[in-house]
């Protein structure tokens, strides 16, 4: 069995289980049709998954590997925040006339800081960090930025990323303000294991833990049904991530530089509503 799938698994149990329905109070998500979107959630939830061992996929419901790197090279090695530089309509519903979600995920990526190093965007310094200062303690980014939530379609749910080198080994820790089980846990899941392994193979390290921090961790009201047949499912033992180890380039990596080597999985279960 997948171990993202004993994880997910877990999470979903203790949430219908021990979490908290906000059916009491105003919500702002909403479902298609107007009605409000609520949910049962758990808060503080921790996730530690060691990439040494195996990539973490979901074999329950099926994942697709290259639309999620897609997504994140958007956001972390392209640095955009408009919706026709990326191939897939996630973020359509939140996108201007122009295709703009605002000061969002990539734009926050590219701004540039000054530091005794140069002028570096947040990416840049990390990877500048990772090469030549490993041992530092500071080593991170963050989306949240106060200034510019107001000009923010959608305010970032995965914010923070922290790094830190132990020997040789590249562990990071994904800071989640807010997390949707169903539909968004594998993704973010596979992707930021993904990225670990991107920072990893360029600095020269080995990519180890990553270790998934939620705050708000929830199912939504008419996602329970979905969720709960997903718990009746046999999984199936996790694939093997195959990164093409002849890039050393962050900014060279593509979708196509990344396969999974022997992925079984069971199919997605039709159209999913999705709250906005």
């Amino acid at each position: 069995m997948s171990f993202a799938d004993q994880i997910f698994i877990r999470n979903c149990r203790d949430i219908l289980e021990r979490g908290t329905w906000d059916t009491d109070r105003p919500v702002r998500p909403r479902w298609e049709d107007g009605t409000p979107a609520h949910t049962i959630k758990l808060f503080g939830v921790v996730n530690r998954y060691d990439l040494r061992k195996e990539f973490p996929i979901l074999t329950l419901r099926r994942q697709y590997l290259k639309s999620a790197v897609d997504e994140l090279l958007w956001i972390w090695q392209k640095k955009s925040s408009n919706i026709h530089d990326l191939h897939s309509h996630v973020w359509d519903a939140w996108a201007d006339e122009n295709g703009s979600i605002g000061k969002a995920y990539g734009y926050q990526l590219g701004v540039k800081h000054h530091y005794p190093q140069g002028d570096m965007d947040q990416v840049d310094k990390v990877l500048w960090d990772l090469k030549h200062d490993p041992a530092s303690r500071r080593i991170l980014t963050s989306l949240y930025n106060h200034h510019d939530l107001s000009e923010m379609a959608l305010y970032p749910c995965a914010w923070s990323m922290t790094f830190n080198v132990t020997g040789n080994t590249l562990n990071v820790i994904l800071n989640q303000r807010s997390q949707d089980m169903l539909t968004a846990n594998g993704w973010n899941v596979m992707q930021y294991a993904v990225l670990t392994h991107m920072f990893a193979q360029v600095s020269g390290l080995e990519a180890g833990e990553l270790v998934h921090v939620i705050a708000d961790c929830h199912i939504y009201d008419r996602h329970v049904p979905v969720v709960e047949e997903l718990l009746t499912r046999e999984p199936y033992e996790a694939p093997k991530l195959i990164v093409d180890p002849t890039v050393t380039d962050f900014y060279a990596f593509t979708p196509d530089s990344f396969r999974l080597e022997g992925y079984r999985s069971h199919p997605l279960e039709g159209r999913i509503p999705v709250a906005v």
